[in-house]
């Protein structure tokens, strides 16, 4: 294709649309995307009454109370530990867990000091009472090693 004046065009960006002055509010930008004029473009009105939702979530019923993100302790007492495990066993939450003493590994477990034990056991990653921890040693087994 041959230059000639007709054929002649500026650079990419090197000329701008003239501003159109007086031709109202959009010309300006002035509105922020809430159109004119009316109550969904004043301030203080949510999103959801515009929106036809407030009346929906304020029939949907809400759960009550509150729930705590630290997760709950398993307690399991020593009465309990001596009546399934045998002498010279570990005992951990993945144990605890096989033999139907406590639910989930992975939460915190506590062994209490209510009852007698007749086994040395060796506790690990379980927290454990004073009383507990006493009457463990006093058998011969070991807490927290």
């Amino acid at each position: 294709m041959a230059i000639s004046l007709s054929t002649l065009r500026s650079a990419l960006g090197a000329k701008r649309n003239k501003r159109r002055v007086g031709r109202g509010l959009g010309s300006r930008g002035t509105t922020a995307g809430r159109g004119q004029k009316g109550q969904s473009a004043r301030s203080g009105v949510g999103g959801l009454k515009r929106l036809g939702m407030r009346s929906l979530m304020l029939a949907t019923p809400k759960m009550r109370g509150f729930k705590s993100l630290t997760p709950k302790v398993q307690t399991v007492n020593l009465e309990s530990i001596t009546s399934k495990y045998i002498a010279g066993e570990y005992v951990t939450p993945a144990t605890l867990v096989k033999k139907g003493l406590v639910l989930s590994k992975t939460s915190p477990v506590k062994i209490l000091g209510n009852g007698d034990i007749t086994i040395a056991v060796t506790v690990k990653n379980c927290t454990v009472s004073a009383s507990a921890a006493e009457k463990i040693t006093k058998v011969g087994g070991t807490v927290n090693v």
